[in-house]
């Protein structure tokens, strides 16, 4: 009779376990290496600044400005109608990792259109801001 390790049935019955204590360690790995940017630390004085912020897309509505946004291979391109400021900020949000957002200095080319070059952008779902040199509008809109 062989001893018990050199029958397959052992080794079978212990695979199981024991690839889900690997399993387990590579996921709490994971989570403590990886940071989440769905998290904010200052979520309750964020939440407090929302109404602040619905008051400036809401006065873009009332004074009629409207925007359409378009990206020509590594440059962005703004017409904007019912405003005509010397120049016009417009952050890239991504959705769920807040280090890659980006903001961008568009300046104006003639006939309501502002530009400004594109670096690359990572993969995901961004949210377009464009937003007046005095904060007092902004226009949103979501995917580019």
């Amino acid at each position: 009779m062989n001893p018990w390790y050199r029958e397959p049935w052992p080794w079978i019955l212990m695979s199981g376990p024991a690839a889900v204590i690997v399993a387990g360690a590579i996921t709490t790995w994971m989570a403590f290496a990886t940071a989440d940017g769905l998290v904010a630390d200052d979520y309750y004085k964020r939440g407090l600044a929302i109404n602040a912020v619905l008051g400036r897309e809401q006065a873009a509505a009332r004074l009629g400005i409207a925007a359409q946004f378009e990206r020509s291979g590594d440059r962005v391109r703004v017409r904007l109608a019912g405003a005509a400021p010397d120049a016009l900020f417009l952050q890239f949000a991504h959705a769920t990792r807040a280090g890659h957002d980006l903001r961008l200095r568009l300046s104006p080319a003639g006939g309501g259109l502002y530009e400004a070059a594109l670096p690359p952008l990572a993969t995901g779902h961004w949210r377009l801001i464009l937003e007046d040199p005095r904060g007092e509008w902004r226009v949103v809109k979501e995917g580019l």
